[in-house]
């Protein structure tokens, strides 16, 4: 896939702002309170008609249903990211709002317990315990499962693991610039040499940053950690994966999806041009993420 020349300006622009990392370990606690401090109001977050907080009885988990009107074509059950120790049903509510009026699909969004206090396996056990009661809601013929970054992590995960159970009520798998390697060999795809430094997402912070989530010694090699280095493929289901041009986890993605299609699974594989690892959540505004939601709603909406 070609590569675009530059950085969108309004990405670069905010970028230039951002001060230098604090020495020493990461925090993250501190890191959760910053993020949250920096919220949008609701009132400037997409309208949508229903939003109703919950508990899914599989675990207990917090969860936040969206209807935008009163069509019953599916669920999409959505998983946010946070490289697994961040985000939360907050940060991400004007994702969840999005595609909610984009697709027309009730939105269930995934509070899961985080990393370092809840660390693999947790997470991934709470998104399959919420992807079985929404397949119990009866709400449509759709049944799809979508996340951002560590959250595509969990999607892709989740198609999996609930497939080999016999599980297979998941229609849809939509990843958005996922993290599907944690060994983080950075010869192992030219992205993360490309985009090492200077876009957001610093390739020097991704084993720290993920080593929260595999503290209990989960295994890179794991598929359940790494989707792709499940040797197997076949038999998921169909796939979307958005991912940024200007992202060091660009190339796994793209990897991801061409071993899909080898394996006789329909992906579709769309590279945005301008735009950095985050960038649905983090630049709503921009024509890049209101395309990489529409893309979403043509997927889902082809079932």
């Amino acid at each position: 896939m070609p590569q675009p020349t530059s950085l969108h300006p309004d990405i670069a622009g905010f970028l230039a702002t951002l001060p230098a990392p604090e020495p020493g370990p990461i925090d993250p606690a501190v890191l959760r309170t910053a993020e949250h401090a920096h919220l949008a109001p609701v009132s400037s977050r997409p309208h949508v008609a229903r939003v109703e907080d919950r508990v899914a009885p599989h675990g207990d988990v917090p969860v936040r249903l969206y209807r935008d009107g009163t069509r019953d074509r599916g669920i999409l059950v959505y998983l946010h990211g946070g490289a697994f120790f961040l985000g939360s049903l907050e940060t991400h509510d004007h994702v969840a709002r999005a595609l909610a009026v984009a697709t027309g699909l009730d939105v269930i969004s995934v509070g899961y317990r985080l990393a370092p206090e809840s660390a693999f396996p947790a997470g991934l056990d709470d998104a399959c315990g919420v992807v079985r009661w929404a397949a119990e809601l009866d709400g449509g013929p759709i049944l799809a499962v979508a996340g951002d970054s560590s959250g595509g992590t969990f999607a892709a995960a989740v198609a999996a693991r609930l497939h080999d159970e016999g599980f297979d009520r998941i229609t849809h798998q939509v990843l958005l610039y996922p993290s599907l390697d944690l060994d983080f060999d950075q010869s192992r795809y030219p992205s993360l040499v490309e985009n090492a430094t200077g876009y957001g997402l610093e390739y020097a912070g991704l084993a720290p940053f993920n080593g929260f989530y595999l503290s209990t010694g989960a295994d890179p090699a794991d598929p359940l950690v790494s989707p792709i280095k499940r040797a197997d493929l076949a038999g998921l289901p169909p796939a979307l994966i958005v991912t940024a041009a200007f992202d060091p986890l660009r190339d796994e993605g793209e990897a991801y999806g061409q071993r899909l299609r080898d394996a006789g699974v329909a992906a579709e594989v769309v590279r945005m041009p301008r735009v950095n690892h985050g960038f649905v959540q983090n630049f709503p505004h921009l024509d890049e993420s209101r395309e990489a939601i529409a893309r979403v709603a043509r997927f889902v909406g082809d079932a």
